[in-house]
């Protein structure tokens, strides 16, 4: 297709956005938010403090859950600069994950042949002026937006803007989601504006970047799988095995489905043999969130090390 935005096959040819139902039943409302952070696993929050220069360039401070309740938690993110992702949201909060996913059938059911076998999703409690960097996910995405105004970039995902080695990093857990960015990429941006009942979906891998528009956001952050997302992955994985053995692997882009087909199922033997471990396993988190400090961020006594 020639208005396609991205290199790799897949139902959703461009960003487009969906209605959802959430937000009418009252999930994004302090109260809820605030009972669903006292129970929630400390082990299942990412809490995270991005800088900028000014390339555009990040650097990435992490924090720890810390002992606010979660009144006090969700008012520290809603006056400081903090990105706080509750993983695992289908068993954290199984009666809002049962909820989404009838809307995220009905999306799907707009887009012939897109069938997930797995999906898994995060909650995530952004502070008004937070940012997120340039990056990609190694699924499909809905994104449910629940509250606040969050605007989105998406980018083309081709060689150019979504370098395949970069994605073989990510995907064997060698880096974080991160890319190479240059300001020019703006030239490039599809920028999609989103409102509380918004869900918004893009093309498999293609890059993006997050800004909310001066007011606490929430949203649900919905990861899918297919057959074909699987496949490459698995192709990606294999492919950074035999990079780092000097081997000179073709991209995933020019191999047929058998070949894709192939790599996976040697991805698994490949993983089951701990051929390459993952470098991102644990990080060094060295503040809490907390009332009344820059950022809502205060400092630790001493860092902490926590899987992430």
């Amino acid at each position: 297709m020639s208005d396609r935005r991205t290199r790799y096959p897949g139902p959703v040819a461009e960003a487009q956005i969906h209605p959802h139902s959430l937000v009418d039943q009252g999930f994004a409302e302090d109260a809820a938010l605030a009972a669903v952070l006292d129970r929630y696993p400390a082990e299942l929050f990412d809490i995270n403090l991005y800088d900028y220069d000014d390339a555009g360039q990040v650097s990435l401070r992490t924090g720890t859950r810390g002992g606010l309740s979660g009144e006090k938690l969700l008012e520290a993110i809603k006056q400081g600069r903090l990105w706080v992702n509750l993983r695992g949201v289908e068993t954290g909060w199984p009666e809002l994950w049962r909820a989404a996913m009838k809307d995220f059938r009905a999306i799907q059911a707009t887009y012939p042949g897109m069938r997930a076998v797995r999906n898994a999703g995060q909650l995530i409690l952004s502070s008004p002026k937070a940012r997120v960097p340039y990056h990609f996910d190694a699924a499909g995405v809905v994104l449910f937006h629940l509250r606040g105004r969050k605007r989105l970039f998406v980018y083309p995902g081709d060689e150019g803007h979504l370098p395949e080695r970069n994605m073989e990093q990510v995907v064997a857990r060698q880096t974080t989601e991160e890319l190479p960015y240059r300001l020019a990429f703006e030239n490039d941006a599809q920028v999609m504006d989103l409102e509380p009942g918004c869900a918004l979906t893009w093309p498999l891998y293609a890059p993006h970047r997050v800004e909310n528009l001066d007011r606490f956001c929430v949203s649900l952050s919905m990861d899918f799988q297919t057959w074909p997302s699987r496949f490459r992955n698995g192709a990606l994985f294999t492919n950074a095995v035999l990079r780092s053995l000097g081997g000179r692997p073709r991209f995933t882009d020019r191999m047929t489905n058998p070949e894709l087909a192939a790599r996976w199922a040697a991805s698994l033997a490949l993983k089951r043999a701990g051929a390459m471990k993952s470098r991102i396993a644990r990080f060094e988190r060295d503040f809490e969130p907390r009332l009344g400090v820059a950022d809502g961020a205060g400092a630790l006594d001493g860092p902490v090390n926590s899987s992430s």
